[in-house]
């Protein structure tokens, strides 16, 4: 019953996808409609009771099965493993995952791992819906959407990724958001996420919409084009886009850290610029709860070898595909902001944070904020 209520939220949440990323990378409305949704799950079942029902002796009397003892024993052992089934994005939320990848693909793990990357959060959406998978690491926000759309069904066990935004530049004069007033500033996503931190940032430094123009790109590669064309333009860009257009275009150099300008704004002990979190079904979280916390164990791990071991994990990320080339990805990754924050200090980073989209946009975060059993403490 529950995956058939899951199925019927699927469409509620696809209309809030748009509110997913840092704006590359998203589906547009008419592909999102286009996703494949699995058949009810019903249809199978009523034909294989047709295929059993036709399987049955004319006399009516059922067939002996026999178990064998090593058959038993299979079936056990079955049970008893528990395969935890997780997704992630192909960015910088999926870097924090790949050494526990490799030790999970070479049986060096306690618990039995198996990953699943995306490109776009409503493919993971959709997963969880179904319950085709346990966890999968998204966006803040759509976390959010996530746990308001499937009536509280989901909780959040760890932040995974801090900003990744950058103001991106060869005009050495834009040194912080005051320096802004009077440009033009290009980025994606009009009405997602990086626009409501940008227009946050902004009102917090005391400039409006007359002072400073944003304009609007379909994907970062476009707002690099701009700014690979015109140096002294400035634009809005996540990592790993940042360290590919700087690479290309000499001139051009990440100015300003979106994620130190909102920590500057909050002040101490309050809230951080969130990208990535954890989530995981609650279903799976009762019945699984060891496991659980091991894989918060193990992504903690996973999490610090990634900020420690920099040119081992960029050789990963490259075989992995999430960044084509090992040294961009070493470039990119001590600016991806990889981290590991659970308990109370992630319920204090992440509920603050909300609260700011949500007064920005109600519509970002679901409609309203998560209820406290959204933040889970083992």
């Amino acid at each position: 019953m529950k995956k058939r209520k899951f199925a019927v939220l699927i469409s509620m949440v696809m209309g809030t996808l748009l509110l997913a990323g840092c704006g590359a990378g998203q589906k547009t409305d008419a592909e999102a409609e286009s996703a494949v949704i699995q058949e009810d799950p019903a249809a199978e079942d009523s034909a294989v009771i047709e295929e059993e029902a036709d399987e049955t002796p004319v006399d009516g009397t059922a067939q002996e099965q026999t178990v064998t003892e090593e058959e038993e024993e299979d079936v056990t052992a079955a049970e008893e493993e528990q395969v935890v089934r997780i997704g992630s994005l192909k960015g910088p939320t999926s870097i924090g995952l790949v050494y526990l990848m490799g030790q999970a693909e070479k049986k060096e793990t306690a618990n039995a791992y198996d990953f699943t990357m995306a490109v776009t959060a409503d493919e993971l959406l959709i997963a969880m819906l179904s319950e085709e998978l346990d966890i999968a690491l998204i966006p803040a926000n759509v976390a959010s959407v996530l746990y308001n759309r499937a009536e509280g069904d989901v909780a959040v066990i760890d932040i995974n990724t801090l900003g990744v935004l950058y103001m991106v530049t060869g005009d050495d004069k834009i040194k912080g958001i005051e320096d802004l007033k009077g440009r033009t500033v290009y980025m994606t996503g009009k009405g997602t996420t990086p626009d409501h931190v940008m227009q946050y940032l902004l009102g917090a430094n005391e400039l409006t919409a007359s002072d400073v123009t944003l304009e609007y790109k379909s994907e970062a590669m476009e707002v690099a084009a701009v700014l690979a064309e015109d140096p002294a333009a400035v634009g809005v860009l996540p990592q790993p886009f940042v360290t590919v257009a700087c690479a290309q275009n000499e001139n051009l150099s990440a100015t300003i850290d979106l994620t130190k300008e909102w920590a500057a704004v909050q002040g101490e002990g309050g809230s951080s610029l969130v990208t990535g979190v954890t989530v995981v079904r609650k279903g799976f979280l009762s019945q699984a709860k060891e496991a659980v916390d091991q894989f918060l164990d193990d992504h903690a791990v996973s999490a610090a070898y990634a900020n420690e071991h920099v040119e081992e994990t960029a050789q990963m990320v490259a075989a992995a595909g999430i960044i084509e080339k090992a040294a961009v990805a070493e470039k990119a990754i001590p600016a991806c902001n990889i981290t590991y924050l659970e308990g109370e200090e992630m319920k204090q980073a992440l509920s603050g944070y909300l609260t700011v989209l949500c007064e920005q946009d109600p519509a970002s975060v679901g409609g309203g904020l998560p209820g406290e059993d959204f933040y889970y403490s083992r």
